[in-house]
């Protein structure tokens, strides 16, 4: 079991690229590459916050809860 996020889904949704969501919430676009494609631990809710600020959405619009086949 997991907890992604979806946020390139709320990216095309909102017609937004990385690089200027990356400049909008004062994030490197590495670090921010790195949260797209989830291979980071955690996110702060600090940072959680400011993308949903910039995007216009609720935390749970990025958030998507993953159960892995034969995970009970």
């Amino acid at each position: 079991m997991r907890i992604v996020l979806t946020l390139d889904v709320m990216l095309a949704r909102r017609k937004m690229r990385s690089k200027e969501l990356a400049r909008r919430i004062g994030l490197s676009e590495q670090n921010l590459s790195l949260i797209r494609a989830g291979k980071v631990r955690g996110v702060r809710f600090e940072t959680l916050a400011k993308i949903c600020d910039v995007l216009d959405c609720q935390p749970g619009d990025l958030l998507a809860f993953e159960r892995h086949s034969g995970d009970e």
